[in-house]
Formats: C-alpha cells, structure tokens, sequence
C-alpha cells in the first residue's frame, strides 16, 4: 500500500472502527476513499487527522468519525437510494456511493456543487448526481428516497424533506434552537403521516440556510468569523482599557485581586508549557494571593507523586520515599525549571513563617500521568499499615507490571483484544482502601496519618482513573481528554476537602484546561475543562519556547512565529503595549467586551510545538470574554530553563529536584 492508503487505514481503524462503528461496507467504503482528493491541496497532508477542516467557500469537511456515525445511522443498504444536504467538497457523497445504488445530493454553494461535480467524476464515482440549489427543499424530481442525510444544523427538521422520505425511510439531521448548537437527531417514516425521533448526541454543525432552515443573515450571525471591526479598531480599544506592567515584579495587582475578592479558586493558564514569563507571572500572582488572600493551596498540572515532592518539602513534612526524584518523566523542563525552582523556594521560606502546619500551603498534583509511579507509593503505604493488604495489591496491579515500560501499549492491548484489562482488579483496590478509612487514617499520629491516607487513597484514584484513560484514549482525543480533566477536577475537589472550608486553591494549567471550553471549539467536540469555575489567560506574540518536535523527543528551544493576521494575539500585538492585563468579564468600555467576542483564532502550544504546521496545528476558534476573566499579555516571551544536575548538586536528600 502507498502512504496514502496505510493513512486511510490506519484512521479507520484507530477514529471509526475502535469508536464502535461495525458496518464493515461502510468500513471498507472509507478505506477506499481518498480524503486527501477532498481538501484544498495546502491541507492534504491533514487529510487524515481526527479533525474537521476547512474547504472552499468558507466551509468545512467534517471529521471522518462524524461522516462515519451519520452513515452508519442511515442503516444503508446497497439498493437504497440517497439523498444529502450539503455536498460540501463532496466526500460524503463520495463515501455513500461505495454504499447504495445512487447518490443525490444537494449544495447551496455554486462553485462547491461545482467542485464536487469535476472531483467525482475524475474518481469515477459515476453514480453521484449534484445539484446545486436549496438544500431545505430537497430534490423532489427523484423521491421518494430510501434515506436522507443533512449536513448542516437546522432549527427543525424541513417539512419538505419529510415528505421525499420513503416508507420506512430513515433521516439523520442536526436540529438546534440556535444555529450554533445542535442534537444529531434521526427520523424514520413510519406511515404517511407518522415519523418516530431518536436524539443521538451533541454535534455541531454549520448552519442550514435556506426556505426551510435559517435566514442567512441569521446564519451569518452565528459564524466563527471577523467582525466588521478592523484589528486596528479592537486594538485601539484594548490599549485604553488594558492595565499596562513595566515588568512581572513591578506589576500592579491591585485590581485584579479586587476582582478576585473572596473567590475560593483561582485559574491561572498559559499559552504554551515553556515560557519562562508565564511561570513567572504565575508565581508572581499566586504569592500575592497567598499574601493577601489567604489562599492555602497551589495545585498544578503535574503528576501527583511528582508533585507530592515538592509539597514535602515545602512543609516541612516527612518526605516521601518514592519517586526518589520528582518530575523525570517527558517533558521534565516543565516542572524541573528554574522559575518553579524560584517559586517552591519562596513557598518553603513562606511557610517557615507559617507556625501552624494546618495552615502551611501545599503544592498538588492533578494530573494521572503516573500510572506505575502511583503504584509503588500504594504499595510503600500498605507495607507499612497493613501487609496483608499490601500482597493483595501486588497480586492485583501486578496485571499492569508488563506494560511498565509504556502504559500507552497497556491500553492498545485492551483495544484490539489482545488482553482483558484490569479495570476490576484496580477498581476493587480503591474500594478496600476506602472501606478500611476508619482502621487507616490515624496510623502515623493524628497530624500525620490523615495526610498519608489521603496521600494513599488519591494515588489508588488516579491508578484506577489512569487504567481507564489508557483504555478510552484509543477510542478519540475527546474521551481521553474528559477523562484527564474530569480527573483533575475531582483530585481538586478533594483536595479542597481535605484542606477544609478555609481552604483556597490556585491552579496552574494550560489555558486548553483553564479557559471554559463552553467557548471554544473543545466546547462543540463535548470536551470539559475546569475552566468552568474563574479563569486567568495568557498569550504571547512572538520570542521562544521550550518544546519538542514530538512526543518523548530532546526538548528544543524554538522560535515563535509571529501570531496569525486573524487571530486574538494579533490584535494584542498591535495594541503596541509590551505587557499587560486585561478584565474581560466587566471592562471598563462595554464595547471592549463586545468587539472581543466574535470568535476569532487563538494559539495553543504544549509541550510539542510544530510552527511549520502552525496554523492547522496551534490555532483554535474561540471567545476570548466568554473563555477568561481575565487576559495577561506579553509581546514578546522567552523560553524556560531547565534544570541539569549542577543546579542542584549539593543540595539535601529531601530536595524535591535533587539529582
């Protein structure tokens, strides 16, 4: 097979066959079918992400899984004849006619009914018929059809298309209040006038414009497009507004932590994981919020055993015999640079002056990365409170011990059925540990013990959520990224628990986790994030950034491109102020709030940075207001610095970044 084709495969296999799919003709249909022939040349060589993108006329092809669950919905049969609404590019049809017998389908958009014409006939697909025209209509000339597919969200199912529907015929539409937001509904006619609805999820899609559908002045409201506004317009209202800082030290903070009043959690995000501005504003922010605020936790996007490390150390407290050393696993130049350096430096001296321990603030970890590092610290407390107990969890994770070297492959063999998964095995560990919270959590001393069982009982949590992450990640990104933050929310929510009514928790975390993904485009995937309490944005121009070329790849410091002409960062950058801080939930100008609003695209960088692909690779579409509270700009930003063994040599055994 040529790249092209081992692509293909490998997409149904991993997006639409390990989702649940099983039709093997619809299957085999999307193996044959070259996405690549269906994308604007620039795009080609996306063709096969797990993504919508976007095609002429200002559309999009929707991502293969979708095409695939609305296929699989209509129950086709070869005989069947087919109608769709929105021919776009033309793959879907091009799909369909591998399927049934003839394929007709309608496009709003001249030069795309054109488009797709010439494509499929060039590809032979010879029993696909295009017509350009209102869609909401349908194309009367052929019906009854045996099945309908609509490609865009309408705000009811068309009265027409109803009617061309064959008996027993099945239609599969998104349906919405708005034409932004939908439910992927399907129809089946059952009589002359009787039709039963079956509700199949969330989706979105772009607006069905026409007789039967939405006015397009109505649609074009609704659009991720540029205002009217110019960039130059929005900027110039930015920098009357914006709170401008000389540097991160000197900076005034005063309004934000009068915004912040008596906010019991507060979300501070960053544009990229190596940027040694964002770090350091962080911390700058989060000692004052611990000054002033009282506020007891820091809780960051890092494993819990790593970081409880550093919380060990910072209060002072027995430390913890594994890991011998914190934050070694890929990206270590996220946690092991100099800036936390700095910070867990000033929070140990700040907690020296701290005489009650109760009240000394702790560094946590939300994230479930340490699947086999979580192991061995259950284990470390069993041995010491109960052995007996301790055999049994030996016994019981020891299903996981050959997947120690790459926990990823645990989850591949699950998948393709090769092993049975030990779900039972770690679920019933974290329900002994809990029965047996009462025989436990005193064992050590009443200051200590309740601490090192909640310690236990957090890493036997993230041990059984990690077995299931490893699990669904071969099902799609948005599973995989529920999970991850749906772990870090209630790790958060324990955390705040356990510390008591008085307690307070900065978080630390990608603007992707800290931003409500209500208002970006995760939001329309049915991704959560904990941004769905207060938020803290940052963003950057242009300068470096510590990342790699790929995933467990040498950290690179890389340059970054000057931000999108469409972009939010582009408006921030020629606001022509250097640094500042923006309140977006109640600006001093209404219309600050209001010429933000309209989605526009916003960088994202982790810990891998492509800036050859940058655009199709970085950006997102998002409303920056209804994402943050607030927005924290520097033009330029330069990468962190790691930490190597001669930065820490000579320090104490307990030193969290020793070597």
């Amino acid at each position: 097979m040529n790249d092209s084709s081992n692509r293909r495969h490998a997409m149904v296999a991993t997006q639409i066959a390990s989702r649940g799919i099983r039709d093997t003709a619809l299957l085999e249909a999307m193996r044959a079918v070259p996405r690549e022939a269906f994308v604007p040349a620039r795009l080609e060589e996306f063709a096969y992400e797990d993504t919508p993108l976007p095609i002429e006329g200002g559309q999009t092809i929707s991502q293969p899984y979708v095409v695939a669950a609305m296929l699989d919905a209509l129950e086709l049969t070869r005989g069947d004849r087919v109608l769709e609404i929105g021919t776009g590019s033309g793959y879907a049809a091009a799909v369909l006619s591998r399927l049934v017998r003839d394929v007709y389908t309608v496009e709003r958009l001249e030069s795309l009914a054109t488009l797709a014409t010439r494509r499929c006939r060039q590809l032979g697909y010879d029993n696909v018929h295009v017509q350009h025209a209102d869609g909401t209509l349908g194309w009367p000339a052929h019906a009854p059809y045996d099945a309908i597919v609509i490609a865009a969200g309408g705000p009811e199912v068309p009265a027409p298309l109803l009617e061309q529907l064959a008996m027993g015929g099945r239609l599969v539409v998104p349906v919405g209040a708005t034409p932004r937001e939908q439910r992927l509904t399907r129809v089946i006619r059952t009589s002359a006038d009787s039709y039963t609805r079956e509700d199949l999820g969330a989706v979105r899609f772009v607006p069905l414009i026409g007789a039967a559908g939405w006015e397009e002045d109505a649609a074009e409201a609704a659009r991720p497009a540029q205002r009217e506004s110019q960039p130059h317009v929005v900027s110039t209202l930015v920098r009357e507004v914006a709170e401008p800082m000389a540097s991160i030290e000197d900076a005034d903070l005063g309004g934000l932590l009068e915004r912040v009043g008596d906010a019991r959690i507060v979300l501070l995000g960053e544009a990229t994981h190596g940027t040694s501005e964002f770090y350091r504003m962080r911390a700058r922010i989060t000692r004052a919020l611990i000054e002033r605020r009282g506020f007891t936790m820091v809780t960051v996007e890092a494993d819990w055993p790593d970081a409880a490390r550093v919380d060990h150390w910072v209060r002072r407290m027995r430390p913890p015999t594994v890991p011998a050393r914190a934050f070694t696993r890929f990206p270590t130049w996220m946690w092991r640079n100099r800036d936390v350096h700095d910070f867990i430096g000033w929070l140990r001296a700040h907690n020296d002056e701290v005489p009650d321990p109760a009240r000394r603030v702790g560094f946590y970890g939300l994230d479930l990365y340490s699947l086999f590092t979580s192991i061995a610290a259950v284990l470390h407390y069993l041995d010491d409170v109960d052995p007996s107990l301790a055999a049994v969890a030996r016994h019981r994770y020891g299903h996981l011990t050959p997947w120690q070297g790459d926990p990823a492959a645990y989850g591949q063999a699950v998948v393709t059925g090769a092993f049975g998964g030990c779900e039972a095995q770690v679920v019933a560990m974290l329900r002994d540990l809990l029965r047996r919270r009462l025989d436990y959590q005193h064992v050590g001393g009443e200051e200590f013990g309740p601490w090192r069982f909640f310690d236990a009982t957090q890493n036997a949590r993230l041990i059984a959520d990690a077995e299931q992450y490893y699990r669904v990640m071969y099902y799609g990104s948005r599973e995989s990224w529920n999970l991850r933050d749906r772990h870090m929310f209630e790790t958060l929510e324990a955390l705040l628990a356990f510390r008591g009514p008085e307690s307070k928790a900065v978080v630390w975390e990608h603007n992707s986790h800290v931003g409500d993904a209500r208002a970006t485009e995760m939001g329309v995937r049915g991704e959560l994030n904990v941004g769905q309490l207060c938020r803290v944005g940052f963003g950057t121009d242009r300068g470096t950034v510590a990342a790699a070329s790929e995933w467990d790849g040498p950290m690179e410091v890389k340059d970054v491109r000057p931000s999108h002409p469409g972009s939010y960062e582009r408006i921030f950058r020629e606001s022509a102020i250097p640094a500042f801080l923006l309140h977006l939930r109640e600006p001093a100008r209404d219309e600050v709030r209001e010429e933000l609003s309209a989605p526009r695209l916003e960088r994202a960088i982790g810990v891998i940075y492509r800036p050859e692909t940058e655009l199709q690779s970085h950006y997102f579409h998002a409303s920056l207001p209804h994402q943050f509270d607030e927005w924290l700009w520097f033009d330029r930003t330069s990468a962190v610095a790691p930490l190597g063994r001669a930065d820490t040599r000579g320090a104490p055994d307990t030193y969290p970044f020793g070597p």
